[in-house]
């Protein structure tokens, strides 16, 4: 049994590695009836770009609809857990967003892949595996 671990969160962001990585931690969820797992999602802010004609922000738009519909594919995938469960999606800079949601919920595993490719315009860009391995307050499990 997992007895020390009560809330694990579980960075998503529809690649590959964090299919594996959603799949491995409600493994690790299984095993106890009493963990609580938390999937994040980050959406990284768009820059509008500028036209001719003015600014294009209807990406911005276009990626929530798609980061909801994913999630809704994970709410459903989750229902299979007796656990407690949440999908959360936050928007920002992809590492810090994921440390403060390990933070705010007193969070004491991480769960993610070790590389986002994402296909939803790069949720998580650069190395956020190694940020958050960095900055969370407590161990982080990496999937390759």
């Amino acid at each position: 049994m997992l007895t020390d671990y009560s809330r694990i969160v579980v960075a998503y962001d529809h690649s590959e590695l964090s299919k594996k990585a959603l799949k491995m931690a409600m493994n690790l969820a299984k095993q106890d009836n009493q963990i609580e797992m938390i999937v994040v999602m980050v959406l990284q802010p768009v820059r509008p770009m500028p036209y001719s004609y003015g600014f294009v922000t209807d990406s911005q738009e276009t990626q929530r609809e798609e980061a909801n519909t994913i999630r809704n594919e994970i709410q459903q995938e989750l229902t299979e857990l007796p656990n407690k469960t949440r999908t959360v999606l936050l928007e920002g800079n992809p590492g810090q967003m994921i440390v403060d949601c390990v933070k705010q919920n007193d969070a004491d595993l991480v769960v993610m892949g070790s590389r986002g490719l994402s296909g939803l315009k790069e949720l998580f860009l650069g190395s956020v595996s190694h940020y958050v391995v960095q900055k969370a307050p407590c161990p982080v499990f990496i999937v390759k």
